[in-house]
């Protein structure tokens, strides 16, 4: 039975692509969190503490090691205003 040559050109091709593309997602969601890999089922703990480091460090998967919060950390609050009617 012949191998059919041709066809190991578009093969090869369909494989790269799929390949770089995978690639090029991975360092995309991995450049957009700090160089971590993304969270996947994300609950309302975690959004809390997802909110919370926002309000820490400025981003939401930076965290900080001192044991004092920043003066602004104080008058940034998680409870938002009500839109009045």
């Amino acid at each position: 039975m012949p191998v059919p040559w041709e066809a190991l050109i578009p093969f090869g091709l369909v494989t790269v692509m799929f390949g770089a593309a995978g690639t090029l997602l991975n360092v995309s969601k991995r450049a957009q969190n700090q160089g971590k890999p993304p969270r996947y089922h994300i609950d309302a703990w975690d959004e809390m503490m997802m909110d919370r480091d926002k309000r820490l460090s400025g981003h939401i998967r930076g965290q900080s090691s001192n044991p004092a919060a920043p003066e602004d950390f104080a008058t940034n609050s998680v409870w938002y205003t009500e839109r009045s009617r």
